[in-house]
């Protein structure tokens, strides 16, 4: 088909929209039926424990923190610690309390929405500059080591298809199609200072109430479903994300950092942090980049359905680190 600048076929604005709304409704309410255990609740670990060598190691609630947590843990088994693990803990809001008190003492974070959380006046969204401003933001209760190269960041997704047709590479190519985009993302994308407001305060995107579409499992299943059925023209989706890959989408060049960097980063309480702790964490963080995160994600969540576990104890052995760090 010959390039042209009109919409992509798409099917009728009205029924695409109510099976959206619908399918909207259906995930809020599932997710507000839902029920965890408190991981913090209780269960053996040593938080709160004086000795450097006992590291009790959380997540949150999600499958690629997990597998980082594991990732994480069995290295530092492999080098000796004493590990055990807390896993599932939930939102930052849960989390990072929990390594000020000792509940935990170590939980692997990204860069970027660490130092949102810790000082929200904060306008750094680089690498370079997130990385600076972090250590001023953690205080004397909170430390990191060194941030891994790979990153899990929001990104505006769309199909090839979409791509081809209107000539996409990178979001400031979107904007001249405002008027038509339909956009998939969780409702508080269109509050989010880098959500859109940050699209249209960047690059022009402007994309009105009524072609937003919010779906609210945070770029996964649902909104993978919904772009690829055509249901949005694009997509707030996470750059780890294997359904990417698999759907062969186009992540759209955010050039001007409107989304913060979102390197992996281990947080830990300083007062369990030791020279071969550090070790440890860095030689783990350095082997950690984007692609392998994609891989590992596609291990836990793609067809095989492995465990966070069980990926991350191939992942140490293939990666060598299921021996002491010399």
């Amino acid at each position: 088909m010959p390039f042209s600048a009109s919409r992509p076929t798409r099917r009728p604005a009205l029924r695409r929209r109510l099976a959206l709304a619908a399918t909207a409704v259906a995930l809020t309410a599932s997710a507000a039926c839902g029920g965890n255990s408190d991981p913090l609740g209780g269960g053996d670990g040593g938080g709160g424990s004086s000795d450097p060598n006992t590291i009790v190691v959380g997540s949150a609630n999600f499958p690629e923190s997990e597998t980082v947590a594991n990732i994480y843990a069995e290295a530092l088994r492999a080098n000796g610690f004493d590990v055990s693990t807390k896993l599932g803990i939930g939102s930052r809001e849960a989390y990072i309390p929990a390594v000020r008190d000792g509940s935990i003492d170590l939980i692997p974070d990204y860069t970027g929405n660490l130092l949102q959380y810790l000082d929200p006046s904060s306008t750094a969204t680089s690498a370079a500059d997130v990385d600076a401003a972090l250590p001023a933001a953690l205080g004397d209760d909170l430390a990191i080591t060194a941030p891994a190269p790979g990153e899990n960041k929001d990104a505006v997704v769309v199909t090839r298809r979409t791509a081809d047709q209107w000539r996409l590479a990178s979001i400031a190519d979107l904007a001249p199609h405002s008027a038509e985009v339909t956009f998939g993302a969780p409702a508080e994308f269109q509050e989010r200072p880098v959500g859109l407001p940050g699209l249209e305060r960047n690059y022009g995107l402007a994309i009105s109430p009524g072609n937003f579409v919010p779906i609210a499992d945070g770029g996964g299943p649902a909104t993978v479903n919904a772009l690829a059925d055509d249901k949005v023209d694009a997509a707030n989706i996470f750059t780890t994300s294997p359904a990417i890959g698999k759907n062969d989408f186009v992540v759209l060049a955010d050039p001007k950092n409107n989304f913060p960097a979102q390197n992996v980063v281990p947080v830990l309480r300083p007062a369990k942090n030791s020279d071969r702790l550090t070790a440890v964490l860095n030689t783990v963080s350095a082997k950690l980049t984007t692609e392998e995160l994609v891989a590992l994600n596609n291990s836990v969540s793609g067809d095989t359905k492995t465990e966070p576990g069980d990926a991350a104890r191939v992942w140490v052995a293939a990666q060598g680190l299921d021996r002491p760090v010399p």
